[in-house]
C-alpha cells in the first residue's frame, strides 16, 4: 500500500484564486475540484469565498511586482471589473484614488474606496497647495503632486489585496466603507523549520514619453504680418524688414522655405546682426524631456516555527523623473512578528515606516511656473538651447533669459530654480491580541495608528512671471489617525449547521493640521529662508479633528456547507453630526447558494455553480466643523476672518442602500470559470453645499438633499485554454459598465442645475434631475435646423450661445481588461490589455495650442490667399432663413474663435482607448542551477508598462484628469504632464 503523505498544497488558479486543502502527495492532472478561496473581508476576518453573498476579488503580490511602478495601485488597472485607478498625471509620485462602481455622491470626497492595511483603515486624503489648476494671469501658484497615503505602501511588503466592491462587503467599516474597500494584507514570516529565508528583489526601469501631441513644424512664429511688399515676414524686434513680430506666442508666421530673417541671437541676447536662416527646431519641446530612471532594492528576512513567525524588510527606491531635476528618494522599513504566548493567547505586531524626500517635484496646471505652460507657448522656430544659460550675462539670480515674452518663464528656470521640495515621514502600525476564552469563544483587541509628518517647501526666484521679487514657502502637514477595535467571536457547529457570531466596537480619532508660512518677496535673491522675506505671512490652520465611535455585530449561518446567510449591523456616533442626529444605525444581509452541491450537479464537465445576493444600508457622515459658525485665521497675525459657509445644526447622515446579485460557476475541470454581478446603489440625503445670496454674508450653506442611483453589470472570465506538464496558457478577462442617474436635487434649485464643481471657469459639472454625475456643461457652437454651424454674417466668427449645454460625460460607457500568461518550463510570458469605450475630456492645452497654430490640424487653410479662411457653415438671414457663410476672416482669428477657451464643445474629445498596460517575460532558473549557487530561487525578468496605446484623444493621455488643489477631477485636462512608457529589468533571489 502506498504511504499516504499529507501535505498542504497551495494551488493557484489563473493567478487569482488560491486554495488550501489536504491532499495526497500525487494529484491526478486536471482534477482539482471544489476550489474555495480564503479571502480577507471587513475587519480583517478571513472567510471562505463560497460562503460570501457578494463579490470579493483577490490579487496576489506577484501581480503587483510583475511591472514595478512608483505607485503599486496602478498595477490593479484593468485587472478587476468595476475598479478604476484615477491619477492626475502630475508627476513621479502619482497620487491616486481608487473608485469602485462609479460615483455615489455629489461630494467628490465621498466617492473613493477605503484603503485598509492589516485591518486598519488608511487615511488617503490629499493635502493640496491651495491653488487651482488654472492660474494664468492670477499671480498665484499651482498644484503640486506631493503624493498621498496610498503610494507610500511598499509593494514588496504586500501579500495580497482583496477588493470588496459593494457597500454590503464593507458595511462593517461604516461611512468610510460606503464606496467599497481595498483590503491589503502585508507579508509575515512563512519559512519553515526555523530557517531564515532571505529574499532580494532588485529592479531598474527607464521611462520615456508615451505619446506627444501632433506639433506642426511647417510654419513659425507670427500673426500673418506682412511687410511693405505685401509678403508675410518675421522680425525679432523692429528691423529693416518691418515692425516686431517676435513677441507673439502664435505660430501663424511665414512658412519654413529657406528664407532668412532677423531673429533672436543668444550671443548678443537680442536681435541678430545679420539675417539668419528661417528654420524649425523639431526637438525644441521633446528635447527638454529626458529618459527617466528608477532603481529599487529590497531585502527581506523571514522565519517561523510553531510558536513564532517574523519578517523584516528594507527598501530603497531612487527615482529620476523624465523632467530634468525632478524625482524623489524613498526609504521603507517594515517589521512583522506573530507570537503564541500560550495555547490561548497570541500577539501580533506590524510596523511600517516610509520616508519620502525630494528636492524638486514638478508643478502641474496652466500657469507660468508649469512646464506644461512652456510646452504650449514654445514656438517652432525657437531653439531650446537658447534658454539653457537661464540667467542673462552678469545678472545671475536677478534677470532670466525669456526673450519672447515676459509671461513665459524659462523652462530651465522652472526645472532648476522653481523648486518644490518635500520631506515626508509616514508611519502605520498595529498591535493585536487574540485570546481564546473557550474552545468556541475568543476575543480580539487591536490598536492601529497612522502618522504623517510632512514638510513642504516652494521656492520661486526673482524675475519669474508671477513673483518679480521671488517667494519662499514652508508648509507643515501633520496627521494622526487612530483606530481601536475589540471583537468577540463565537463559533459552533450543530447538526448540519455552522454558526459564527461576532460583536465589538471601534473608536476612531483623527487629528489633522496644516500650518503655512510664506515669505513674499526676497530681500536677497537666491536666499530661500523665511527671515529673508520682504513680507511674511503665517497661516495657522484651525484643527480638523474628528471622532467616530462605533458598535457592530455580525452573524454567519451555514447549512451543510451549501447555503449561507450573513447578517451585519453597525451603529455609529459621529462628532461631525449634531447631537440629535449623531447616532445612526445600518444593517446588511447576504446569502449564497451552492447550487452545484444542492442539486448534485458536479461532474468532470460541470464543477461549481453559486448564486448570491445581498442588501445593505450604510450611513455616511460629513466633514468636521459644519454645524456651527467657526472663524478662520486670516493672513494677518492675531486676527480672524468670518467663514463663508453658513452652518447647519440639523444635518442628517447620508444613507446609501445597495442591492447586489450574481452567480459564479466553473466548468471543464475548473479550467473555465465565470462570474456575473448586477448591482444598484441609491444614495439619499446627500450632504451638499449650495450657493446663497451674498447679502446673507455667506457664499454657501450645507444641507441634506438629493438622491443618486448607480446601476451596473460586471463580468469576469478566467480560463486555461491549454494546460499540461510543460506548457500552460491562462486568460483572465473582465468587463464592467455603470449607469448613474440623479433622481432628485435640493428644492432650492427649482429645476435649475446644481453645480457640483467647475474647472478653469469653463467646464461645469452640473447636476440635473435625470442627468448623471460626471455630466460636463459649457458653451459650444450653435447649429441650424439641418445641423450646420452658424456664423455671424458681420465678422465671420461663430455665433455665440447665451446658454451652456451638456457636452458629454467624463465617465466611459464601459471598461474592459484582458490578461494572458504563458508558461513553458522555466519561462513565463504575460501581457495585459485594457481600455474603455466613450467618455469625454476637455483639453485646455488643445485650446491654447490650436489658438496659437501649434498643432497639425491648424495647417488647414494655410495656403489660402492672404491667409484668409471662410468657416464652413451658414449665417442666419433677417427673415430667419439660413444661407451659406461667405465671410472670409484671418486664419489666426478663425482658430482663436472656433477653438476659444470657452468653447468647451470644440475642445472636448472622446477618451476611448486601448492600452498595452503591461508585459513581462521571466525565466526561473532550474534547481540544478540554484542548488549549485546555494540558493532556493533565482528569477530574471524583463518588463514594460504602458508600452503601446491606441486613442483618438489628441493630447498626452486619454485617462486625463486635473489636480485642482487637492481634488483629482476626471474629464478635464489642464496642464497635463506626459505619461511615461516604462521598460525595466528585475532580479529576484531567495536563499
Amino acid at each position: 500500500m502506498r504511504k499516504a503523505t499529507q501535505k498542504v498544497l497551495i494551488l493557484s488558479l489563473l493567478g487569482l484564486v488560491s486554495v488550501e486543502l489536504a491532499a495526497q502527495q500525487k494529484v491526478k492532472k486536471d482534477t482539482i475540484k471544489n476550489i474555495d478561496e480564503v479571502v480577507v473581508t471587513a475587519l480583517g476576518i478571513k472567510r471562505h469565498d463560497k460562503s460570501l453573498g457578494y463579490v470579493a476579488e483577490t490579487i496576489k503580490s506577484e501581480e503587483l511586482l510583475r511591472t514595478q511602478n512608483n505607485n503599486w495601485s496602478q498595477a490593479l488597472e484593468g485587472k478587476v471589473a468595476g475598479l478604476k485607478i484615477q491619477t492626475a498625471g502630475a508627476g513621479p509620485l502619482g497620487s491616486s484614488v481608487i473608485k469602485l462602481r462609479g460615483d455615489i455622491s455629489m461630494n467628490p470626497d465621498q466617492n473613493n474606496a477605503l484603503i485598509v492595511v492589516d485591518g486598519i483603515p488608511l487615511n488617503n486624503n490629499t493635502t493640496g497647495t491651495g491653488f487651482s489648476a488654472y492660474g494664468a494671469g492670477s499671480k498665484a501658484d499651482l498644484p503640486i503632486d506631493y503624493g498621498n497615503g496610498i503610494n507610500t505602501i511598499n509593494p514588496d511588503d504586500i501579500e495580497s489585496i482583496t477588493v470588496l466592491k459593494g457597500a454590503t462587503a464593507s458595511a462593517l467599516y461604516g461611512s468610510r466603507g460606503a464606496g467599497g474597500a481595498i483590503m491589503i494584507t502585508t507579508k509575515s514570516g512563512k519559512s519553515r523549520k526555523g530557517k531564515i529565508q532571505v529574499t532580494l528583489n532588485s529592479y531598474s526601469s527607464y521611462d520615456t514619453v508615451l505619446k506627444w501631441p501632433d506639433y506642426q513644424y511647417e510654419y513659425g512664429q507670427g500673426t500673418l504680418q506682412k511687410d511693405a511688399k505685401g509678403n508675410f515676414y518675421y522680425s525679432y524686434g523692429a528691423s529693416a524688414d518691418g515692425v516686431n513680430t517676435g513677441s507673439t506666442s502664435s505660430a501663424f508666421g511665414p512658412k519654413f522655405a529657406g528664407q532668412s530673417y532677423f531673429q533672436y541671437d543668444p550671443g548678443v541676447e537680442g536681435q541678430s546682426l545679420q539675417r539668419q536662416l528661417w528654420r524649425p527646431y523639431k526637438d525644441n519641446i521633446k528635447g527638454f524631456w529626458e529618459t527617466g530612471a528608477t532603481f529599487s532594492n529590497n531585502i527581506a528576512l523571514e522565519a517561523s516555527n510553531e510558536n513564532t513567525s517574523f519578517r523584516s524588510s528594507l527598501t530603497y527606491l531612487k527615482n529620476e523623473w523624465m523632467m530634468p531635476n525632478t524625482g524623489f528618494d524613498r526609504f521603507t522599513a517594515a517589521f512583522s512578528v506573530d507570537h503564541k504566548l500560550s495555547e490561548k493567547l497570541k500577539v501580533g505586531i506590524k510596523f511600517n515606516y516610509s520616508k519620502t524626500k525630494s528636492d524638486n517635484l514638478p508643478a502641474t496646471g496652466y500657469s507660468n511656473q508649469s512646464i506644461s505652460y512652456f510646452m504650449i507657448f514654445q514656438n517652432p522656430n525657437v531653439d531650446l538651447s537658447w534658454y539653457r544659460p537661464i540667467w542673462k550675462a552678469g545678472k545671475d539670480q536677478v534677470e532670466q533669459i525669456h526673450p519672447f515674452s515676459s509671461f513665459i518663464d524659462n523652462p530651465y528656470l522652472i526645472a532648476y530654480e522653481m523648486l518644490n521640495g518635500v520631506d515626508k515621514n509616514f508611519i502605520t502600525g498595529n498591535v493585536n491580541l487574540n485570546y481564546k476564552i473557550t474552545k468556541n469563544f475568543e476575543v480580539m483587541v487591536r490598536s492601529g495608528m497612522e502618522l504623517t509628518n510632512e514638510l513642504r517647501t516652494q521656492k520661486r526666484p526673482w524675475n519669474s512671471a508671477n513673483y518679480l521679487q521671488g517667494m519662499y514657502r514652508e508648509q507643515y502637514v501633520k496627521l494622526m489617525d487612530m483606530n481601536n477595535d475589540v471583537l468577540f467571536t463565537y463559533k459552533t457547529k450543530f447538526n448540519d449547521f455552522d454558526f459564527s457570531a461576532s460583536a465589538g466596537g471601534n473608536i476612531r480619532y483623527m487629528e489633522y493640521v496644516m500650518n503655512d508660512y510664506i515669505a513674499e518677496g526676497l530681500l536677497k535673491p537666491g536666499v530661500y529662508t523665511l527671515p529673508n522675506g520682504i513680507a511674511n505671512i503665517s497661516k495657522f490652520a484651525r484643527p480638523n479633528d474628528k471622532q467616530v465611535n462605533s458598535a457592530y455585530a455580525l452573524a454567519t449561518l451555514g447549512y451543510q456547507n451549501k447555503i449561507f446567510l450573513d447578517l451585519t449591523s453597525r451603529n455609529d456616533w459621529s462628532s461631525t453630526l449634531p447631537e440629535q442626529n449623531r447616532s445612526y444605525f445600518y444593517p446588511s444581509a447576504a446569502t449564497s447558494f451552492i447550487l452545484s452541491d444542492i442539486f448534485r450537479l458536479t461532474s468532470d464537465r460541470f464543477n461549481f455553480w453559486k448564486l448570491r445576493a445581498s442588501w445593505s444600508r450604510v450611513g455616511n457622515d460629513s466633514d468636521p466643523y459644519q454645524l456651527i459658525k467657526y472663524y478662520n485665521n486670516s493672513d494677518f497675525q492675531g486676527s480672524v476672518e468670518s467663514p463663508s459657509l453658513y452652518p447647519n445644526p440639523n444635518l442628517r447622515p447620508n444613507m446609501i442602500t445597495s442591492i447586489e446579485a450574481g452567480m459564479d460557476f466553473s466548468i471543464l475541470k475548473n479550467r473555465l470559470s465565470y462570474t456575473l454581478t448586477a448591482y444598484q446603489n441609491n444614495s439619499k440625503d446627500q450632504i451638499v453645499r449650495i450657493p446663497t445670496l451674498w447679502e446673507t454674508g455667506f457664499s454657501s450653506k450645507v444641507i441634506n438633499a438629493g438622491e443618486v442611483r448607480n446601476r451596473g453589470l460586471e463580468v469576469t472570465l478566467n480560463a486555461f485554454p491549454v494546460k499540461n506538464k510543460n506548457f500552460s496558457w491562462a486568460v483572465n478577462a473582465n468587463w464592467s459598465m455603470n449607469r448613474n442617474k440623479i433622481l432628485s436635487l435640493p428644492e432650492e434649485f427649482n429645476g435649475e442645475p446644481y453645480t457640483m464643481g467647475s474647472v478653469g471657469g469653463v467646464v461645469y459639472f452640473n447636476a440635473y434631475v435625470g442627468g448623471s454625475l460626471g455630466d460636463m456643461y459649457g458653451y459650444g457652437l450653435m447649429y441650424s435646423p439641418d445641423g450646420q454651424v452658424i456664423y455671424n454674417a458681420t465678422d465671420g466668427l461663430t455665433a455665440k450661445p447665451t446658454q451652456m449645454k451638456r457636452i458629454g460625460n467624463a465617465y466611459p460607457e464601459w471598461r474592459a481588461g484582458i490578461q494572458n500568461e504563458f508558461r513553458y518550463k522555466g519561462f513565463t510570458v504575460s501581457f495585459s490589455f485594457d481600455g474603455q469605450y466613450k467618455g469625454m475630456a476637455y483639453s485646455q492645452s488643445h485650446h491654447k495650442m490650436t489658438e496659437q497654430g501649434k498643432l497639425e490640424h491648424t495647417l488647414a487653410g494655410r495656403e489660402n490667399p492672404n491667409g484668409m479662411i471662410i468657416g464652413t457653415g451658414v449665417v442666419q438671414n433677417p427673415d430667419g432663413s439660413f444661407s451659406p457663410n461667405t465671410k472670409p476672416i484671418l486664419l489666426s482669428a478663425y482658430y482663436a474663435d472656433y477653438y476659444r477657451r470657452a468653447n468647451v464643445e470644440t475642445n472636448t474629445f472622446d477618451t476611448s482607448f486601448i492600452k498595452l498596460r503591461d508585459a513581462r517575460i521571466s525565466y526561473s532558473f532550474p534547481r540544478s542551477v540554484t542548488e549549485q549557487l546555494k540558493i532556493t530561487d533565482l528569477t530574471l525578468a524583463l518588463f514594460g508598462r504602458n508600452l503601446w496605446m491606441w486613442t483618438k484623444f489628441p493630447l498626452f493621455d486619454p485617462e486625463a484628469a486635473t489636480l485642482n488643489d487637492n481634488q483629482i477631477t476626471p474629464g478635464v485636462e489642464i496642464g497635463q504632464l506626459p505619461t511615461a512608457r516604462t521598460v525595466g529589468i528585475q532580479l529576484n533571489v531567495k536563499f
